[in-house]
């Protein structure tokens, strides 16, 4: 309609630009909260993927000398490694998605994360249900460790650093060393003795040396630790879902906006 000259839009018009511009601002209002929380959360799951590397990278330290390789302790730490390392890419693709509220790259974040989640997920149960399997080749492996003793191939340095740090002697008890091929014969390592000195493990008196097995003390160690590791999986898995779902509520406005326009 003109009104000297100037067009007067009509009513149902001027309704419809109104919710358009309503409907436009709520889209606004949403993606600018969301987006700061998306962004922080991912630079959360970036900080967490740094910690899950970490710990893999410790864990991968101690099994390469006291499991053997290929077996299933030792890609326990190469899973918990590559799951960090593409927990870190995902994470940039999450706050770069989040920065230009890119509805493509934050589905893509929101798919890939979960991905990781229940990859942590499987292996927190795969690690409860094999924990029975761990004990036993390690008790295994330390037993073959033991033998390589004599051989002096930088084996027995790391048996003897692991016996003084736990005080402790042999796999089960100190007289698994009867069945080792020690030099003289009827000895245990020194590492073996309450009070270390040069040939204390020789004529030894068992009064004088840690009886109790490694396995035994070392798994009462891990045991013991498993608490903080429990508590720590918790709080990477709680960022990651809390990422999740506001990469959802932000997925779902960008669509809306896309909608609308």
């Amino acid at each position: 309609m003109r009104a000297g000259g100037t067009t007067i839009p009509a009513a149902g018009q001027e309704k419809e630009g109104s919710e358009y511009n309503a409907y436009f601002k709520d889209f606004r209002t949403r993606a600018d909260v969301l987006t700061p929380e998306v962004t922080k959360h991912g630079l959360g799951c970036q900080a967490c993927a740094v910690g899950l590397m970490a710990v893999g990278i410790g864990a991968l330290f101690i099994f390469n000398q006291t499991v053997s390789q290929g077996t299933a302790s030792s890609v326990l730490p190469v899973v918990i490694i590559a799951v960090g390392a593409f927990l870190f890419l995902v994470a940039i693709v999450g706050c770069c998605g989040a920065c230009q509220e890119s509805y493509c790259l934050m589905l893509t974040f929101v798919i890939f994360l979960s991905l990781i989640v229940l990859v942590e997920v499987a292996t927190a149960i795969a690690g409860y249900v094999l924990r029975d399997k761990v004990r036993s080749e390690f008790n295994k492996d330390f037993r073959q460790q033991m033998k390589n003793y004599p051989k002096q191939n930088q084996t027995d340095l790391f048996l003897d650093e692991m016996q003084k740090k736990f005080k402790c002697c042999g796999a089960a008890n100190y007289t698994d060393w009867e069945t080792v091929p020690l030099e003289p014969k009827d000895r245990v390592p020194d590492s073996c003795c309450i009070n270390v000195t040069a040939g204390c493990g020789v004529n030894f008196k068992v009064k004088d040396i840690h009886t109790e097995g490694c396995v035994e003390k070392i798994g009462a160690w891990l045991r013991s630790n498993v608490l903080v590791v429990a508590a720590a999986a918790l709080g990477i898995a709680f960022v990651e879902v809390l990422g999740i779902v506001f990469a959802c509520c932000l997925v779902k406005s960008i669509q809306s906006g896309y909608e609308v326009m």
